[in-house]
């Protein structure tokens, strides 16, 4: 058997690559030459040669790879525990586009325990640098087994420090960190994120979708109120709280037109940018608290007798006796002891004549009206504090004499002043809002406005020669009604512990699509006496009234229903176009 010899395959080199080979060939030669000839330079020059080329061609592949990774791979996956705050949130704005809320970057301290030389050292220098931090999360971070965060929201003042200490392990992480610029003011109205960016209370709850989504767009989310009625609304409650001595207090303005609610106030107040504040001083008590807000609620009592047909501005009712229900007796505070008309039992704020019409109409007719004014449910605001009331479970006669007069019913300040919109605006529910232009929907027509328009007569007459005089504004023609309340306390009405409050309404003049204002302000359990709504509440409202109805576009005029010798009360026919 013969055997061929093996032949050895020829190694055969693609002809693209023949240049390569012969370059490798060239500088194995180039160095032989130079070992050969003793000319150790030339060795020399030719190995910086190739190592030049090493690098240049890494350095074209390098950047090759970034151009491709920027342009073709979409976004970069996020590693390690960032934060979901970081998903930017839009600046809240007011309805002039002022900011009321921001993101300003901060940083997130991470050890990996695994690349520290010295954990003792690091320790001590981590404390030095950084004294809030924790020692036992710092302590469980650097003897654990993995990369984690040791302290959130490091300034970079506070990242540079760290960062010169030239630690092992350390690194930083971006985060966006919710920042509210003007500390207390409005802070119940654009509430508080959690530290993951979450909305916690307030706006920045009610509006979280719509927050975030305007930000992914890099635009604004505004909000309804006005800043700088804001600051007037503030400053005014403040003041009256502080010579009250008040253990709360509650201030609103709205536009009962539209429903947008222009300044909320809550007090006290509290730095949104301060973690450590009281839960009672987030409360927004706007919102959140409930009272039983006394006389306020005769406006919606005489609203439904007027608008049910039970009676007229010159029906009487007999207020020279107290009012006997069972064995309960029912007095006036401001007592006339005599018949009076129906525009009179609403000037003295008779308890007698709006229990009598309360019970004439009887507890369908009151239910009725009362829940048309949005009394007997959650005030339809997008406000997730928004606090149902506590309303009667058996409308007797004895309830409905206490709910005409505002007791029996515990509401909110929210619902009082949505009801009190109704009265004055034509006659129509309208939802408030905390978004610029107010909700979709959701109107209902609670009163005619033939109603409307005699309950701007009635509150305008109030203030002219009523108990709401303080509340008044040159040239602004302010009406309105007082509240005053007690407290129950342990089961039992306290006169110590009361209540004072005043609904208020500028202009009341005007054709019924006129645009108008609601203010409303709350002083709970002041100390000073007296304690009614027309002396701790009625002047506040007219103060705020006087300097913000330039900023609503309010011009003064002068009252054409004031006369040289009298004070002639308006009536429903000069409301001009208010009953149509």
């Amino acid at each position: 058997m013969s055997h061929q010899p093996l032949r050895e395959t020829p190694r055969v080199v693609a002809p693209s690559f023949r240049w390569v080979s012969r370059l490798i060939l060239s500088l194995e030669h180039s160095f032989q030459r130079a070992k050969a000839a003793g000319r150790a330079e030339e060795d020399t020059r030719v190995r910086i040669f190739l190592i030049r080329i090493v690098f240049g061609a890494l350095f074209v592949a390098l950047s090759a790879g970034a151009v491709n990774s920027a342009l073709f791979r979409g976004e970069a996956p996020t590693f390690g525990v960032g934060s979901p705050g970081a998903v930017s949130r839009a600046d809240l704005v007011d309805r002039n586009g002022h900011l009321l809320a921001s993101n300003i970057e901060h940083h997130g301290l991470f050890i990996d325990p695994a690349e520290v030389w010295d954990r003792e050292l690091a320790k001590s220098q981590l404390k030095r640098a950084l004294p809030k931090l924790s020692d036992s999360r710092l302590q469980r971070v650097l003897y654990g087994e993995r990369r984690a965060m040791v302290m959130g929201g490091l300034t970079p003042q506070e990242k540079a420090r760290v960062h010169a200490l030239a630690l092992g392990g350390i690194s930083f992480e971006p985060e966006d960190r919710r920042v509210y610029p003007l500390g207390p003011s409005a802070a119940h109205v654009i509430g508080l994120t959690e530290t993951g960016g979450k909305g916690l209370s307030g706006a920045e709850a009610a509006f979280d979708a719509d927050i975030r989504a305007a930000g992914r767009m890099g635009e604004p989310f505004a909000l309804s109120i006005d800043l700088r009625v804001q600051g007037v609304l503030e400053n005014e409650l403040r003041a009256a709280a502080i010579e009250n001595a008040v253990k709360g207090a509650v201030g609103i303005v709205t536009n009962a037109n539209t429903g947008e609610i222009l300044a909320l106030a809550s007090y006290p107040e509290f730095d949104p940018n301060d973690r450590s504040a009281s839960m009672d001083a987030r409360m927004n008590r706007a919102a959140a608290a409930h009272y039983e807000m006394g006389s306020v609620f005769k406006s919606f009592t005489v609203a439904a007798g007027l608008d049910a047909g039970y009676a007229d501005l010159a029906t009487t009712f007999d207020a020279s006796d107290p009012l006997k229900i069972g064995s309960r007796s029912i007095r006036d505070f401001h007592a006339q002891n005599r018949i009076m008309t129906l525009e009179e039992v609403f000037i003295h704020s008779s308890n007698i004549g709006t229990s009598r019409l309360a019970v004439e109409m009887g507890p369908a007719v009151m239910r009725r009206y009362f829940q048309n004014l949005g009394l007997l449910d959650a005030t339809p605001v997008e406000l997730k504090e928004s606090a149902a009331p506590v309303t009667p479970r058996n409308w007797t006669d004895t309830t409905l004499a206490s709910l005409s007069f505002g007791y029996g019913l515990m509401a909110t300040p929210l619902q009082a002043v949505a009801a009190t919109g109704a009265l004055v605006n034509g006659g129509e529910f309208v939802p408030l809002s905390l978004r610029k232009g107010g909700q979709q929907g959701g109107r209902r027509r609670a009163v005619s406005a033939q109603t409307s328009a005699t309950i701007l007569q009635l509150m305008r007459a109030n203030v002219i020669k009523g108990s709401g005089g303080r509340a008044d504004a040159p040239g602004l023609r302010v009406g309105g009604k007082t509240g005053s309340a007690n407290k129950l306390v342990n089961g039992r009405y306290s006169s110590v512990h009361a209540l004072g409050s005043f609904a208020g309404v500028f202009p009341t003049d005007g054709a019924a699509d006129t645009p108008r204002y609601v203010v409303f302000i709350l002083m709970d359990e002041p100390a000073n006496y007296p304690r009614t709504g027309g002396f701790v509440a009625a002047p506040a409202v007219g103060r705020v009234i006087d300097r913000s109805a330039g900023f609503l576009g309010v011009e003064r005029a002068a009252d054409r229903w004031r006369t040289a010798t009298g004070e002639k009360i308006p009536q429903p026919e000069d409301l001009a176009g208010a009953a149509r």
